[in-house]
């Protein structure tokens, strides 16, 4: 998840003194409602359109937004730049999204952006100081609105030369609107952010307290899927850190990571309670709604305190050329492997069902196409670098870095499989053995003292699931995982009956073997998953982390508790099993709603989709980096859930855009929260 950053350290300040100020009313962070303006101050009444025509045109032109607030004065906070940002935060602004906040009596102004969109941080401050502030001195209102307009579309289009870079980018934010549109048609309510905002601006309990369910539901969703790719980025950055300089530089930064994830694992095991099939009352999910927003955020105020420092111990911006040549030559080892992967899911195809392999199925094209783009960021980084913008090669760097780290995630991820599915494998036969044993001594007991018929019952359920289980693995493929789990349930069942007839230490050593078999299963599935939703979290949405997440949990309960309760183990892990699945289906079927349709997307990038590993973009990687949330970073907030493609986060973070949709912002895989968007800028007129 991108990180916006503090640039530059001076405060702009005209010494003109405009006498007495009138009494006039103060105005905290604003709600932007569904227009470009917002005259609070009642100064453009007449003017509206006029702006209104100039911010149309600037999103026309180059697809950028530019939102105008005029009040009388900035309260809570008082100073201009924290008012703007917590207005944008609030209103869920992305990077391709711009808001001038002026307040009238006040004399202050600053225009709020994003350091990952398509303007910089120098060209905001230059248009502030020659195109809006000349217009503010001289009272002209709606003037200053216009004049901002221009000037940001002048720095997209005009002087420095956009690079094929940021267009390339432009172009995807339209593709993610477009997606949208086709994919799930569906009325845009606008939320507040609920996932990384400015540390130190939280939203007040009382705030969440008073929003309607509906969204605050919306914003705990959004805030789940925005802070779990915040912590997974920041987990393979810090991965890429160590890896250069030693596990001893990155202590703290470690340190701030895990206390990331203990705050999400809370705020995930409050989701699965809303989820789970328990009725809630209102007040129960207003409160655990609000718990998971204020988790969230401490999560990422816990990475963004390290951000800062962190990026100077990697100092990328510094080492362009050598980090390119690095990462260039990690996408050719891994590229290496494609033939061997390619030949591996062939030889497991042949032996085992497509749904035991349905978690990597495309993860040899999904590979392919990471390591396509790779090629793409690294020209576009070296094209910055050549100009002199560093900041932006960076960004092309990390886009490359983490393509390369998926690339290598997906082949791991087919070898992870097959070997989960092979030890698997090797258990059946033992497993089938035992079971025939237990029946022999069932069917004793059966013939002794079987009045009611139970014992009966029991062993021809089992004779029943082991004919069942030696056909599927005479006629093949088979699903190892699943005949596995047939045969630790028979097991469970025949151990019932046997319990009279054997004794404790028997009974504890036949648990032990129920258990280890179940969690065989469950880490098995739990591990598949976690590869499958790292891949392809672009699209993944908060039900089916929320899943994954209490399954691990559980995984680890049933771990702990192994040795001295082997029966609420056994209960954890089969319940742990259970949600993996469940969340493997539930990311799959986002994943799935994700395909675009050719025809929605047109020629920009060729059409085609994800669900069949189908390589889209126009050769450029550029589909693939969507789904991987490298590119876009979850286009339009993250990922599905409820009805589909982008449900549950209700387009969080993605950014705002009452023109259709809004659209994301390019990830650079920094380490951090959500960070902040702060420059510093603006002052008075």
């Amino acid at each position: 998840m991108h990180r916006r950053r503090v640039l530059g350290g001076f405060l702009l300040t005209i010494g003109l003194i405009f006498g007495t100020a009138s009494m006039a009313s103060a105005a905290d962070p604003v709600d932007l409602g569904s227009g470009h303006v917002l005259d609070q101050a009642g100064v453009v009444t007449s003017q509206v359109s006029t702006i209104e025509a100039a911010t149309d045109k600037l999103y026309t032109d180059h697809k950028i937004d530019l939102f105008v607030v005029y009040v009388d004065r900035f309260t809570n906070p008082t100073d201009a730049a924290d008012w703007a940002n917590e207005t944008a935060a609030r209103n869920n602004l992305g990077p391709s999204d711009y808001l001038l906040a002026v307040a009238t009596d006040g004399r202050a102004y600053y225009l709020s952006g994003d350091d990952a969109g398509p303007v910089s941080a120098d060209q905001l401050t230059q248009i502030e100081q020659n195109d809006i502030e000349p217009k503010l001195r001289a009272g002209d209102w709606a003037g200053a609105a216009t004049a901002a307009a221009t000037g940001l579309g002048d720095a997209v289009g005009g002087g420095g030369g956009a690079s094929f870079f940021w267009i390339f980018i432009v172009a995807v934010i339209v593709i993610g609107v477009i997606i949208f549109i086709v994919v799930r048609s569906r009325s845009r309510k606008k939320v507040a952010a609920g996932g990384p905002q400015t540390p130190g601006a939280q939203t007040p309990q009382s705030e969440l307290q008073s929003i309607p369910l509906v969204d605050l539901e919306r914003r705990a969703g959004s805030a789940l899927v925005q802070t779990d790719d915040a912590i997974r980025t920041s987990e393979e950055e810090l991965g890429f850190a160590t890896a250069q300089y030693g596990a001893d530089s990155v202590v703290p930064f470690q340190a701030a990571l895990d206390a990331a994830k203990a705050q999400l694992r809370d705020a995930f095991t409050i989701k699965q309670k809303l989820d789970d099939a328990e009725p809630d009352t209102e007040q129960q999910k207003r409160e655990w709604n609000a718990q998971i927003v204020q988790l969230c955020q401490e999560a990422n105020d816990a990475l963004d305190k390290q951000a800062d420092a962190f990026d100077e111990l990697r100092s990328l911006e510094k080492r362009i050329p050598q980090a390119s040549a690095e990462v260039q030559a990690a996408a050719q080892t891994v590229h290496g492997r494609l033939e061997q992967s390619t030949a591996t899911f062939a030889a497991l195809s042949a032996k085992y069902t497509a749904a035991s392999l349905a978690t990597v199925h495309d993860n040899i094209a999904q590979a392919t196409e990471r390591l396509t783009f790779v090629g793409t960021a690294l020209s576009a980084a070296a094209e910055k670098s050549a100009a002199g913008d560093t900041s932006a090669a960076a960004i092309g760097v990390r886009a490359a870095e983490e393509s390369v780290d998926q690339a290598k995630l997906l082949l791991d991820a087919v070898d992870r499989v097959g070997s989960d599915l092979g030890t698997a494998q090797q258990t059946i036969d033992a497993t089938i053995a035992e079971l025939e044993s237990d029946l022999a001594e069932a069917r004793t007991i059966a013939a002794a003292d079987d009045a009611n018929g139970s014992v009966a019952g029991v062993v021809a359920a089992t004779e029943q699931t082991l004919t069942d289980v030696k056909a599927k693995i005479a006629a093949g493929p088979i699903n190892p995982l699943e005949i596995a789990q047939r045969l630790a349930a028979a097991n469970q069942g025949i151990d019932g009956v046997l319990q009279s007839v054997r004794d404790a230490r028997q009974q504890t050593q036949r648990a032990q073997a129920s258990l280890q078999q179940t969690l065989l299963a469950a880490r098995s599935r739990v591990s598949a998953c976690e590869d499958f939703i790292t891949a392809r979290r672009g699209a993944v949405g908060p039900e089916a982390r929320t899943r994954l997440a209490e399954a691990g949990r559980l995984v680890v309960q049933a771990e702990s508790t192994a040795v001295a309760d082997p029966v609420t183990a056994l209960a954890q892990a089969q319940r742990a099993a259970q949600l993996a699945e469940e969340a493997t289906q539930l990311a799959q079927r986002d994943v799935g709603g994700f395909q675009p349709d050719a025809g929605g997307l047109g020629g920009m990038f060729g059409g085609g989709g994800f669900g069949g590993g189908s390589s889209g973009g126009g050769g450029n990687g550029a589909m693939g980096a969507i789904l991987g949330g490298i590119l876009i970073n979850s286009v339009l907030g993250g990922g599905g859930g409820g009805g589909g493609l982008f449900g549950g986060g209700g387009g969080g973070g993605g950014g705002r855009s009452s023109h259709g949709g809004g659209g994301g912002g390019f990830s650079s895989g920094s380490f951090g929260g959500g960070g902040t968007r702060s420059r510093r800028g603006g002052g008075r007129f």
